[in-house]
C-alpha cells in the first residue's frame, strides 16, 4: 500500500473513505485496478446540544490495490468456510483466456501483450513448444526496467528478453551473440547461434530470477490466495497435474469475485468494513511511512 501527499491533479475522492469493503470490491470487479483513498483526520466539537464531528481536508492519500483487499480478506478467511477449502476448479475462477508468447518468438511481436499486461496488472506466460510454462514477463517487471529494454525488445526473442530482465542487463552469452552476428567476418555457424540464443543458463544462473508461481486445478482457494500474497504475484499459473501443460491463470480479480459472491449470499459482517479499516489493517504489514504535508 502506498501513501501520497496531496498534490495538483489528484482526483477528488472525498466520498471514498466511507465506502464499504463490498463497494470497493465492486469497483475493482468493474475494472478499476486501484482506488485512491483520501485520509481524513477527525476532530470532535462538543456543544451543549449537539456534538459535531468535523473532518479536516485530506492531507494524505492511500493507493489501495486488489492485493491489499485480498490481504485484508485473508485475515478473515476462516469465516468463508467451506468456500475457502473448495478447489479453484470447482469455484470456476481459472481464467482460460490468458496471454502467452513462445520462447523463440520475437519479443516485438508480443509488444501489445506486454502493454495490456501492464495496464491490467497481469503477466504474459512464456511457454515452450509443448505449451509448458517456462517463466512469465509481467507488467511490473517491465516497469522496473530502464529505457534500454525498449531497444532490446526490437532485437531479442521473448526468451532472451526474459533473460535480459532477470539479469538486469544482457547476459554474457547474449552480448557474445550480438557481437558475433553484427560482425561481417563472423565464422559462427547457424547452429552455434541457435545454441546461444536458446540457452541463457550461464547468464540467468546468477541472476535474481522471479519464478512464475504455479498451482493445480485441485488446489484450494485458501492455498492459492496464500501463495499469491506470499510471493506478491498478480498471476498464479494453473498447470495440469499430469503433463504439466499450462491450462489457465488465477488472478486477484477472480479471487475477489468469489469472496464477493459469498458475501452477497450470506452477508458476512467482515465485508461491511469501511475502506479506512482496510487501510489501518494493511498498514501493519506494509509498514510504509505516512508522508504528511508541512
Amino acid at each position: 500500500m502506498t501513501y501520497y501527499t496531496r498534490a495538483e491533479g489528484l482526483p477528488k475522492t472525498t466520498s471514498l473513505p466511507f465506502l464499504s469493503l463490498l463497494e470497493a470490491i465492486d469497483y475493482m470487479l468493474e475494472g478499476f485496478q486501484n482506488l485512491v483513498i483520501p485520509i481524513h483526520n477527525y476532530t470532535s466539537t462538543k456543544s451543549e446540544k449537539n456534538p459535531v464531528q468535523k473532518s479536516s481536508s485530506p492531507k494524505s492519500y492511500c493507493w489501495l490495490t486488489q492485493e491489499d483487499v485480498a490481504r485484508f480478506l485473508l485475515n478473515s478467511v476462516g469465516v468463508f468456510s467451506p468456500t475457502r477449502t473448495f478447489s479453484i476448479e470447482s469455484l470456476n475462477i481459472i481464467d482460460l483466456k490468458f496471454m502467452t508468447v513462445s520462447y523463440h518468438d520475437p519479443a516485438i511481436s508480443a509488444l501489445d501483450l506486454f502493454t495490456l499486461a501492464h495496464t491490467e496488472q497481469t503477466s504474459v506466460a512464456v511457454v515452450d513448444d509443448d505449451r509448458r510454462l517456462i517463466e512469465e514477463i509481467s507488467g511490473s517487471k517491465l516497469a522496473y526496467c530502464d529505457e534500454d529494454v525498449a531497444a532490446e525488445i526490437t532485437t531479442l526473442s521473448s526468451g532472451d528478453l526474459m533473460a535480459y530482465i532477470d539479469c538486469g542487463g544482457p547476459p554474457e552469452d547474449l552480448i557474445g551473440l550480438r557481437r558475433l552476428t553484427s560482425s561481417s567476418a563472423s565464422c559462427c555457424s547457424s547452429d552455434d547461434e541457435s545454441r546461444l540464443s536458446r540457452n541463457g543458463s550461464s547468464g540467468r544462473s546468477s541472476a535474481r530470477r522471479s519464478e512464475a508461481i504455479t498451482c493445480y486445478p485441485g488446489s484450494s482457494l485458501a492455498a492459492v490466495l496464500i501463495q499469491a500474497l506470499a510471493h506478491r504475484a498478480s498471476s498464479i499459473w494453473v498447470i495440469d497435474e499430469d503433463d504439466h501443460n499450462l491450462v489457465g491463470v488465477v488472478t486477484f480479480k477472480g479471487i475477489l469475485k468469489v469472496f464477493r459472491s459469498t458475501a452477497n449470499a450470506t452477508r458476512k459482517p467482515e465485508m461491511e468494513n469501511s475502506s479506512n479499516s482496510i487501510i489501518r489493517y494493511i498498514a501493519q504489514y506494509e509498514k510504509e511511512t505516512l508522508i504528511q504535508e508541512p
